[in-house]
């Protein structure tokens, strides 16, 4: 088995940025990517705030080159993952048992959803291929595809943990002599049935979100792509570049308390960051600096809030969601924040919680809000927290 898995490279779209560089930059000017909706064709235009990316399809296909389905999930999806392997430049890849384990929850719903609204008006009208391999697993065969990895590939679908789920999974396939590399992150496309869902559960806020803020309204959606390339210890040490980091630790729980709601207590939430620390060998007092998950609900931040306040108390490291720039991109959420986080051990950051003005009464901690450069960040948590209790923290440490 290898004993350590590293990060040797990193890739990400959001409404922030279309690329590692551009992500740095908005951090540094605390510029957010919400605005009215431009992109998407909805009733919500003009009313409900949202973080899309700023390319339209057609821009992404001459970044991308076309591929067998335009589903903007495969497109986000597929400006990530090669950024990803391209900042790795692994040596030798063709040699290596490469594998692409990649997250979503929508598919090419944006796709089927142009189809039925062609259809509904006449049902003679509508192009079948629009409803043709729209499933979450074939957004996955085709970014592979397009990629040139063909040894091993899968779909994590887990709701808002489903990225960072694929990035442990991968991490163990990598450690059982699986794999050697593995791109593993997520990816989701904004969509009329997201946005519609989640206003149904009156949790969007119609403001830009306040995570972690006495007065949140609710989050906002967004959408991107985040993935890591992780290797084994034989890999890392023919790498060009120094590897970022390594994945120390990661656990995934599940309380089972409702379908959509975390428990009060945050019991899943403490279970997966306890588990987390127990993997990576490392005490509460060893963290650096939390990802939180800080969607901006009242349920979510308060729950997550008494699970870091009942593991790290009374010394609490640095926190931050960073979601108050990307908004929540849901299955993407997991490893677009993973990537933030390998970033923040490389370059000694910690980003700031925008909007935060006042402290959860019931909280004896405040969020970051400057951006700050410099820090020596030994080890970072990021938490991703889904539906159905599916709760899952990362640990990544510095090499």
């Amino acid at each position: 088995m290898s004993q350590s898995v590293y990060v040797a490279g990193v890739g990400v779209i959001s409404a922030i940025g279309n690329n590692v560089t551009e992500h740095l930059a908005a951090f540094e000017r605390g510029e957010a990517g919400m605005a009215d909706i431009t992109l998407l064709n909805t009733i919500h235009r003009h009313k409900l705030p949202v973080a899309e990316v700023k390319l339209t399809d057609e821009e992404l296909i001459a970044i991308t080159g076309p591929t067998t389905h335009n589903s903007r999930t495969a497109l986000l999806s597929l400006v990530a993952a090669r950024e990803a392997l391209n900042d790795a430049a692994i040596p030798n890849l063709n040699e290596l048992r490469t594998g692409f384990v990649s997250a979503n929850s929508v598919g090419g719903m944006d796709k089927s959803e142009d189809f039925f609204v062609e259809f509904l008006a006449d049902n003679s009208k509508g192009k079948l291929k629009n409803v043709f391999d729209h499933e979450c697993g074939s957004m996955t065969e085709i970014v592979a595809d397009q990629l040139g990895i063909t040894d091993f590939m899968t779909t994590i679908s887990t709701a808002c943990s489903s990225s960072a789920n694929a990035i442990f999974y991968a991490a163990r396939l990598i450690k059982n002599n699986m794999l050697d590399v593995a791109v593993a992150g997520g990816v989701d496309a904004l969509t009329k049935f997201t946005l519609n869902g989640f206003n149904t559960l009156m949790i969007l806020d119609k403001e830009f979100c306040k995570p972690f803020d006495e007065h949140r309204e609710g989050l906002n959606l967004g959408e991107g792509a985040g993935y890591v390339v992780l290797v084994s210890d034989k890999v890392a040490k023919t790498l060009t570049n120094p590897a970022y980091c390594k994945l120390s630790g990661y656990n995934n729980s599940n309380d089972a308390y409702h379908q959509t709601a975390s428990s009060p207590e945050g019991t899943g939430s403490y279970m997966a960051m306890k588990g987390a620390l127990a993997k990576s060998g490392l005490q509460p007092a060893d963290i650096s600096y939390i990802n939180l998950h800080g969607t901006g609900t009242q349920n979510n931040d308060s729950a997550e809030g008494t699970a870091v306040k009942r593991l790290f108390d009374p010394n609490y490291p640095p926190v931050s969601s960073t979601k108050s720039f990307t908004g929540h991109t849901l299955g993407a959420s997991g490893g677009i924040e993973a990537v933030f986080s390998v970033l923040s051990i490389k370059h000694g950051l910690i980003y700031p919680n925008l909007r935060f003005k006042t402290r959860i009464s019931d909280l004896p901690f405040d969020p970051e809000t400057k951006y700050l450069t410099g820090q020596d960040i030994k080890h970072v948590m990021s938490n991703s927290f889904g539906f159905g209790g599916n709760c899952t923290s990362l640990i990544f440490s510095a090499v």
